[in-house]
């Protein structure tokens, strides 16, 4: 697992440079009690992959990238206020928001499938990335996507 200890945030486009796999440890940082807590986030990437391997015999970095590419929002609405009155508007995402999104969907995902339940994060997350590199709507990811794209479909 990369940990570069870079310091991405210092430029705007400065994160891109970062490893999506530590991208990915990074967001599951989040969360209150689990700030700063790296080696935690790293432990529960690796047990994932591990997991991913068994499940599916595929290269987990591989499965990982899938998924994220399947779970990135093409399209999205933002608020447009004019006269007085507030509407939406689709717009295209960028490149860098997409991955960033898919990102947090997968991490929220996984938390949320593992919250108040047996299963260990890294069980949760092993299975979000696998259905949202198949594409099933069984993923917490895929089914934000889609219900996002579905509101920008309806604001065109």
């Amino acid at each position: 697992m990369p940990h570069s200890a870079g310091r991405y945030a210092v430029k705007r486009f400065r994160k891109a440079q970062c490893p999506i796999i530590e991208r990915l440890t990074n967001s599951l940082m989040m969360n209150g009690r689990n700030n700063g807590k790296k080696l935690m986030a790293v432990r529960i990437v690796a047990h994932a992959f591990e997991i991913i391997h068994i499940m599916t015999d595929q290269n987990p970095i591989q499965v990982a990238v899938d998924a994220i590419v399947n779970c990135g929002p093409r399209e999205d609405s933002t608020r447009i206020g004019s006269a007085g009155t507030v509407r939406r508007q689709a717009v295209d995402v960028s490149p860098l928001r997409r991955v960033n999104q898919a990102i947090a969907l997968l991490t929220v995902g996984a938390r949320e499938a593992s919250f108040r339940n047996i299963k260990s994060v890294a069980e949760c997350l092993a299975e979000e990335l696998i259905n949202a590199a198949k594409g099933s709507s069984n993923s917490y990811a895929i089914k934000k996507k889609d219900e996002l794209e579905r509101v920008a479909k309806s604001n065109r």
